[in-house]
């Protein structure tokens, strides 16, 4: 019994060296804690990303760093670790230093069992990565795009105003086909243009955290009308049928227009652009204590693997009927933006050449 419980005992040392040096070959900084957040393992990487050089082991991360969020307060940490149900990782949290200076951080924490089998001790497993660079990097990005967008406003705004003048007067007195063709075709680029701009400047000022959610009354019967009456005549060109489905029952609610409403056009020229023949189906109707919006198509619908990366910055979808119209990639994900910042609840149904239901749940934020 001695010589197996030795055996035992040496292949479980054997192993917990194997563990601890796989860690430590880790360039991220892995911290290993018990139930109550206690440090029992930790990597050189981790000293280095807390800058310590002292025994961390049976200490909480509190107590050899602060972890402080984008506005500065002090996170508790420990608690956030033992609260932890599932995988959860995060860029906003940052590390202060006691010279004053502050560096950006990844963060992974995931519960798991640190022993075999049912009878394992319980814990949590911490990733640490320093992205001081990366984050710089992003806001220098974010603004070079904030700068870009708003300076080409005005050339564009006036290029299109332009262009819509000479259509005018091309029409009006007559002209070469060929030079109504060019027109029109300068016109339908510059809208384009526009629309990307547009994008480009709700992307920055959603990824640095400038959007102002301003709460009014909405009126979903009327904007839905609205919605429908503007966007009927770019169906049409197409031949589409632009339908619309209003419960009864619709009542006011609280939220910013604005997103909405914005979320709902996003929702409606996609529809529009990737149907080519049918109808495209906006709806509204009561739910919980808010509005859920549904816009339908009959267009070509989306994959099950490209569902997945819609919403995705940049993300185009590799179909060739996709590739065949214009876009930045940037609509849906700036409508993910959206649909956060106003509290609602997206989904996501199609079937490739059946056609897509985009639903979105909007509380009422004035409760």
């Amino acid at each position: 019994m001695d010589a197996k419980k030795s055996k035992s005992t040496n292949s479980a040392k054997l192993e917990r060296e194997r563990l601890v040096s796989l860690i430590n070959s880790m360039a991220d900084g892995v911290i290993a804690t018990d139930e109550l957040g206690k440090i029992v393992l930790y990597n050189g990487a981790a000293l280095n990303v807390l800058d310590v050089n002292i025994d961390i082991k049976g200490k909480k991360i509190d107590q050899v760093a602060t972890i402080i969020d984008k506005n500065s307060q002090t996170v508790d940490f420990t608690t956030m670790i033992i609260e932890t149900q599932t995988q959860t990782t995060t860029r906003e949290l940052r590390l202060s230093y006691p010279d004053g200076s502050v560096s950006n951080l990844y963060t992974s924490i995931a519960p798991v069992k640190l022993g075999y089998g049912k009878q394992g001790a319980s814990g949590f497993v911490v990733l640490l990565r320093d992205i001081t660079r990366e984050k710089s990097l992003e806001e220098e990005r974010d603004e070079f795009i904030s700068v870009v967008s708003h300076e080409l406003r005005t050339p564009i705004a006036i290029a299109e105003g332009n262009l819509g003048n000479a259509q005018f007067i091309v029409d009006k007195i007559g002209g070469n086909e060929q030079i109504k063709n060019a027109l029109s075709q300068a016109h339908e680029q510059i809208i384009f243009l526009s629309g990307m701009i547009n994008d480009l400047s709700t992307l920055s000022r959603a990824e640095r955290g400038k959007l102002n959610l301003e709460i009014e009354p909405v009126n979903a019967h009327e904007l839905v009308e609205e919605l429908s009456k503007e966007y009927t005549p770019e169906a049409e060109a197409k031949g589409l049928k632009l339908r619309t489905h209003l419960a009864s029952d619709l009542e006011l609610f609280s939220s910013s227009k604005l997103y909405v409403r914005e979320i709902l056009q996003n929702f409606i020229t996609n529809a529009i652009k990737y149907t080519e023949t049918g109808s495209v189906t906006i709806g509204a109707e009561r739910h919980k204590d808010g509005v859920l919006f549904e816009v339908s198509d009959t267009g070509i619908g989306i994959s099950k693997i490209d569902q997945e990366k819609v919403f995705d910055k940049f993300f185009r979808s590799e179909d060739f009927r996709t590739r065949a119209n214009n876009g930045t990639g940037l609509g849906l994900y700036v409508t993910m933006k959206l649909t956060r910042l106003i509290h609602a609840e997206l989904d996501l149904k199609s079937e490739i050449d059946k056609g897509s239901t985009f639903t979105i749940y909007i509380p009422n934020l004035g409760k």
